[in-house]
């Protein structure tokens, strides 16, 4: 027999695999998770959750599908809350400190509490890439926030209001766009696939069985 282990779902009570993940619990407890989780036909890190064990006052954020549960875990989604998102194009801004300022202004009104870095769920060092943007430093901003699933926490504890996940999307694709030199591989890729190349071995998979796509998902070989 499992060990089964009680969890307070929006407040009420429930009885479940001590194995098993927040999303999972959602689940076996008859939520239907049907849209906006990244692995429930939505995107990655819409599954942004708080929890609180019993008889502690420490909140958590974390990621539900990756996190699991505890004996006594009482669980919310996070409300939805802004991610101030800056509208730019890409082909008329360059990589200038200048750039930062004047989208993203608020990134120099951080107090240096670290709350964002503490809060995130992927462990990444959230302050200190803050502080890379601060100084026009977005190469190494892209690398430290290479792993960020935009899911926000960091945001909805953050004093100043910083939009952390927009700003280090601005520097990846500054990054991407005038900083590293060009992917020659990716580029001719997108050419093979504007002239039509793979039409028709997409065309082919379309076509499959259900089983069959899965079987193939599953034997496929994943890129070291």
């Amino acid at each position: 027999m499992e060990e089964m282990i009680n969890v307070y779902l929006y407040g009420k009570k429930y009885t479940v695999p001590s194995s098993l993940t927040i999303m999972e619990a959602f689940e076996y407890a008859g939520y239907q998770l049907v849209r906006g989780c990244g692995c429930r036909n939505g995107f990655c890190g819409a599954c942004a959750t708080i929890y609180r064990i019993k008889g502690q006052h420490e909140l958590h954020g974390c990621l539900a599908c990756s996190t699991k549960v505890e004996d006594n875990m009482y669980v919310a989604s996070l409300p939805f809350f802004p991610l101030e998102k800056k509208i730019y194009n890409i082909e008329e801004i360059k990589p200038t400190q200048q750039i930062m300022m004047q989208l993203y202004p608020e990134i120099y009104s951080c107090v240096g509490c670290n709350a964002c870095t503490k809060a995130c769920s992927q462990q990444l060092n959230v302050m200190q890439y803050i502080a890379y943007a601060q100084r026009g430093e977005y190469e190494k901003c892209a690398e430290e926030s290479f792993d960020c699933v935009m899911c926000g926490i960091c945001s909805a504890r953050c004093p100043a209001g910083i939009s952390h996940p927009q700003v280090a999307l601005l520097a990846r694709r500054l990054t991407g766009k005038y900083i590293k030199p060009e992917a020659k591989h990716l580029t001719e890729r997108v050419k093979a696939i504007e002239n039509g190349e793979f039409d028709a071995l997409v065309e082919a998979v379309m076509d499959k069985p259900l089983e069959e796509l899965k079987e193939m998902y599953n034997t496929r070989v994943i890129e070291k």
